[in-house]
């Protein structure tokens, strides 16, 4: 993804709706925010496979996959992200309940069939108790129930499984994800810092291309899928300035080979963060920071949600004259929209997008996903 702030304040809404028990404080590390978790500061020196794993001393934690799939002439595109909320120390730590939990675990599950014009969305939440859900941090595993994402014995495929047999049309995805560039540390060393001042930060890296196939199964079909997927792990301790008010954010494949990530964190009143920022990703793997000087976005359209009347843009220009990209993104569906029941009544649209446009001179196209927060009003931020 994207800034790992503002979700950590929409998940602490849930705990009292799932009723969880306060865990102790864990050991004391420097620097820690007030509640004892540790902050996102420089330097971090990433390594993997370890660091896919979880990171507990942190109170915010995701995985986040999105991909585009394809079987014979149908496209598809999709979401799957296991977030960890770490639950800070309180009046009841000493409970001894097989059901007390150190952590909540959420997963949301997304399908945008792009051939026929739907989409799909699925959420589980669970607290990591009594093997019900958890994030392993000795190695690469996290689960709620049956579903899950890690990494093969092979310590290099990403295996995920999930499935919504509830939804309106049951679907869900087997798929085995195996990278085509090494990881991609966004930042500085180690930290993507997302505004001023100690800690308000998170560390963030992303596998931009990983090479994708698996199995499909929507209503009464079964497919066998191949394509391209992105991989975003980010832990921090952050939470939403006061004075922001969400993030668009983008990831892009293009034809060329190049990779392409942003995030603009809007102000209120107006305006962008001045640390919002991004990373290019060459085709041989080589990367460069994009600052803020150095890109451009706008809108080309809106679209307003039926469910929550939110208005969002829909369709961008995305401009980084110093790269030599220009690009045109154009959602695949118009209604990528997910409400989350569990995290609150969070709001959000998260979707795939087409890519057309130049990148060194020359015609490309591409594909990306791109997610948008903080504009259904309802969130609680």
């Amino acid at each position: 993804m994207r800034p790992a702030v503002p979700v950590a304040r929409a998940l602490l809404v849930s705990l009292a709706l799932l009723g969880v028990a306060a865990a102790p404080a864990g050991p004391p590390a420097v620097p820690t925010d007030a509640e004892g978790f540790r902050l996102a500061v420089a330097p971090y020196d990433f390594q993997f496979p370890i660091d896919h794993a979880s990171h507990p001393n942190y109170r915010i934690e995701w995985w986040y996959y999105t991909g585009h799939l394809r079987s014979a002439q149908r496209r598809f595109g999709y979401e799957l992200t296991f977030f960890r909320l770490g639950v800070p120390a309180g009046s009841n730590a000493k409970s001894g309940s097989a059901w007390r939990a150190n952590h909540l675990m959420f997963r949301h599950l997304t399908l945008t069939d792009e051939s026929g014009d739907r989409f799909y969305s699925d959420e589980q939440s669970e607290r990591a108790a009594l093997d019900l859900a958890g994030a392993d941090s000795t190695r690469y595993l996290v689960w709620i129930g049956d579903d899950y994402a890690g990494l093969e014995p092979d310590r290099s495929t990403h295996r995920l499984v999930a499935a919504a047999p509830g939804a309106d049309t049951p679907f869900s995805l087997d798929l085995r994800l195996v990278p085509e560039k090494p990881p991609v540390i966004h930042g500085e060393r180690g930290v993507s810092q997302k505004s001023a001042g100690v800690g308000n930060a998170s560390h963030y890296y992303s596998l931009t291309r990983l090479s994708t196939k698996g199995r499909l199964v929507l209503g009464r079909d079964t497919l066998f899928v191949q394509g391209r997927s992105w991989m975003d792990h980010e832990f921090s301790s952050d939470r939403l300035r006061d004075t922001h008010t969400g993030w668009d954010w983008f990831s892009v494949q293009l034809s060329d080979g190049r990779d392409l990530m942003l995030y603009r964190l809007r102000l209120k009143g107006g305006g962008l963060e001045p640390l919002s920022s991004g990373t290019l990703v060459e085709a041989d793997g080589r990367t460069s920071t994009v600052r803020y000087a150095d890109f451009d976005t706008g809108p080309t359209g809106e679209w307003k949600s039926p469910r929550t009347g939110a208005r969002y843009p829909s369709g961008w220009v995305v401009r980084l004259p110093r790269y030599g990209i220009e690009l045109q993104l154009e959602p695949t569906v118009k209604d990528q929209e997910l409400w989350v029941q569990s995290m609150g009544g969070l709001a959000y649209w998260e979707g795939s997008v087409r890519v057309t446009g130049t990148s060194a001179g020359k015609p490309v196209t591409g594909e990306g996903y791109v997610e948008l927060t903080g504009y259904a009003g309802r969130t609680p931020f």
